[in-house]
């Protein structure tokens, strides 16, 4: 989730030309049917304060600035990482002084417990809002702590600057194509925000392209042959992160209008071979 500028781009799906980031959806839109087969899920149907299963998920702890220059301390806590009661988990992000951050939130990760090379990765997301919020659902490879970033590659299926809340962006990033440089498209929605309602992020990842949904509408198709440097997406599996940052590079200050606590519903992540 480093990055700083977008690339919009127009690209071509047979039988239909359309505009990445346009606000309409398109009824005619055919998409051939896949026969997927769910390998991994938590649908997060524990009781009220339960937090995330130990067997699944597993925490980033600190205030390292996480390469973007994020505000936030990540905690394992309850109060900032647990299930609802309602079928959720609630990623929560605070405004309180620990450990000398001015905030507090949570990034859950299968690092270590799952990770998969290829197939789809999807998400049923509530998004917070606000200037500085920096909500997140994206995909890491496994082989990231020996060849670093951006070597590894990062598939960030949904990420939103809280200021823009009808926006989500759909990012790609590997060596030649990072940061500034990012594979990146923006999606909106008319007349709502993210934060209103749940929607249904996705990526269907091959070995030559990657597709990326909103609501199973196919808004972007990155190529290996639109990349500018190496495609490393058939090298490794890659894990999943959940998060809610607090400023950085992307977002930037919270301002007196971010509202606090702010907070991120999953109802469900599934994976599909």
């Amino acid at each position: 989730m480093t990055h700083y500028k977008f690339i919009i781009k127009f690209f071509a799906i047979t039988p239909l030309l359309f505009l990445a980031s346009s606000c309409q959806v398109d009824d005619k839109q055919k998409i051939e049917q896949k026969n997927w087969s769910l390998v991994w899920s938590d649908d997060f149907n524990d009781a009220s304060g339960t937090q995330p299963n130990p067997t699944k998920w597993t925490y980033d702890i600190g205030n390292s600035g996480w390469g973007n220059s994020e505000l936030q301390y990540y905690t394992n806590r309850p109060e900032n990482v647990a299930t609802d009661g309602n079928g959720n988990l609630v990623i929560t992000a605070k405004s309180e002084i620990y450990n000398g951050a001015p905030f507090t939130s949570a990034r859950i990760k299968t690092q270590g417990l799952f990770s998969q090379k290829q197939g789809r990765f999807e998400a049923r997301i509530k998004t917070p809002y606000g200037p500085g919020i920096w909500p997140a659902f994206w995909l890491l490879s496994d082989n990231v702590n020996t060849v670093g970033w951006p070597q590894c590659g990062e598939i960030d299926i949904m990420e939103l600057r809280g200021q823009q809340p009808h926006i989500i962006n759909g990012s790609l990033h590997g060596p030649g194509y990072s940061g500034g440089n990012a594979m990146t498209t923006p999606y909106s929605i008319p007349n709502t925000r993210f934060d209103v309602d749940y929607h249904l992020f996705a990526v269907e990842w091959y070995e030559d392209h990657i597709d990326y949904f909103v609501d199973d509408y196919l808004y972007q198709r990155i190529k290996k042959s639109d990349v500018s440097g190496e495609w490393v997406f058939n090298n490794s599996s890659f894990y999943i992160i959940l998060n809610v940052a607090v400023g950085g590079n992307y977002v930037g200050f919270p301002t007196a209008q971010t509202p606090f606590p702010q907070k991120m519903y999953i109802d469900y992540v599934k994976v599909y071979q």
